[in-house]
């Protein structure tokens, strides 16, 4: 009798880890060539490892390339999100929340301290690495040196836009301290739409105003989505 226990316990200490192999193999290709030749899924997976669990990532990985379309949408979705899925816990979500994070603070170690912003492209490509992935809207001045280099970052607000959140009162404090020469506004659409609303022309007027009477010039209002961006100053609406 204890014979045929400990074989069925075997039996199940087998299943448990029979996907151990698999793991091992995903790792040892990615530490030969990096990501080259791995699909979105395996990708996920293998992230998926890195949270602990001895289960099946397999499935998981798929189902969440498949709820979130693609690589990029599963890594920037919420944990809550994630959780969604059968199977992904909260420890399951380690290795794809620290991929993430990881990213970012590399993006960010990567840009120089002082940022030459010479035109909307430039300012919109610098912004997505701040709030492409930000799931509420953000409002931020960009204080500028009269090179045109960016001297300053500061969030005014989070949350929905409305002329009375952001006050040129706060926007021009922050310009002030950072003895700015000029200002680029800006903030993100997490909905995708890059049309500004009747409030996003409302407080741009309200600020180039006040920008005026400071001597501090608001150069753009940029809007950041996660696939694009616009330039109020460049469609003429300042």
């Amino acid at each position: 009798m204890p014979k045929i226990k400990a074989l069925l316990k075997n039996q199940r200490w087998q299943k448990k880890y029979e996907g151990a192999g698999h793991r091992k193999r995903l790792r040892d290709r990615f530490l030969q060539s990096g990501f080259d030749g791995f699909l979105d899924y395996e990708i996920v997976e293998l992230l998926l490892t890195l949270g602990g669990s001895i289960k099946d990532c397999k499935q998981r990985a798929k189902q969440a390339i498949k709820k979130f379309d693609g690589l990029r949408n599963t890594l920037d979705a919420l944990p809550e999100e994630l959780q969604q899925i059968k199977g992904i816990g909260p420890s399951s979500i380690f290795g794809l929340k620290l991929f993430q994070a990881i990213s970012e603070r590399y993006a960010r170690e990567k840009i120089p301290k002082k940022i030459p912003l010479t035109s909307p492209k430039a300012v919109a490509d610098y912004l997505k690495q701040k709030l492409g992935r930000e799931k509420k809207e953000n409002f931020v001045i960009l204080s500028l040196d009269s090179r045109n280099n960016l001297v300053k970052i500061s969030n005014v607000s989070t949350g929905s836009l409305n002329v009375n959140i952001v006050h040129p009162r706060e926007v021009f404090k922050e310009a002030i301290d950072a003895h700015a020469a000029s200002v680029i506004i800006a903030h993100n659409h997490p909905s995708g739409d890059l049309e500004p609303s009747e409030d996003d022309l409302q407080i741009t007027k309200r600020l180039v105003e006040a920008g005026k009477i400071m001597g501090i010039e608001v150069a753009d209002h940029i809007i950041i989505t996660k696939n694009g961006s616009l330039s109020l100053k460049e469609k003429k609406l300042i």
